[in-house]
């Protein structure tokens, strides 16, 4: 049961220059850690959790702090010894989710509503959003875009390559909202570890 004071952040989050852009809206408590808001980014946006990644308001970057991880420039501060509403106190304030920094994948999270919880709801949880996450380590946007023409073109030079590698099965248009919330009503048990998590909903 939330406890009385508790209030619930309704967030929307984009892939950076995906077109047609990929979002998400969900649900989340407000004392809930960045570090964990992380892992349920990873859930609605169909990532792997298999690179590194970090958050950032324009001032100061927030990651995870490994055991004796050497730090060059300026340290980030623990995620995971910060909450949600630290951060994203109020409404329309934004927050930037890097993931993978070999490829990049940038998103932009922006808090919609800060309401009261319902006692019937299950949180975090997932309301809506359009098309599906790229497969990891396709090159960034722009290496996405490129495999969805190779994919859609039987004549483009590499159209057998990317076949092989994701299948012709994958749906750029599909958005698994059943799926998704499935996996975060496990929340818990993949927040202790990912090891029983394909990435499938």
């Amino acid at each position: 049961m939330p406890k009385p004071t508790q209030k619930i952040f309704t967030l929307r989050i984009a892939l950076c220059d995906s077109k047609p852009e990929i979002w998400r809206r969900f649900q989340i408590r407000d004392d809930m850690t960045l570090g964990k808001l992380h892992d349920v980014i990873q859930i609605v946006m169909g990532w792997d959790d298999s690179h590194l990644h970090e958050f950032e308001d324009g001032k100061q970057c927030y990651s995870k702090i490994l055991p004796d991880e050497e730090s060059f420039g300026e340290s980030p501060i623990n995620e995971d010894e910060i909450v949600v509403e630290q951060i994203l106190n109020r409404k329309k304030k934004k927050l930037m989710y890097n993931y993978d920094m070999g490829d990049y994948w940038q998103h932009i999270l922006v808090v919609e509503e800060i309401g009261e919880p319902d006692p019937k709801t299950f949180y975090p949880n997932c309301l809506e959003g359009a098309y599906a996450g790229p497969p990891e380590d396709c090159g960034g946007v722009w290496g996405y875009q490129n495999m969805l023409e190779a994919l859609a073109d039987p004549n483009h030079d590499e159209h057998e390559f990317v076949v092989e590698w994701i299948g012709e099965e994958y749906d750029a248009e599909e958005f698994d909202l059943k799926g998704i919330n499935k996996v975060l009503k496990n929340f818990k048990r993949y927040r202790s570890g990912w090891d029983d998590f394909d990435g499938k909903y």
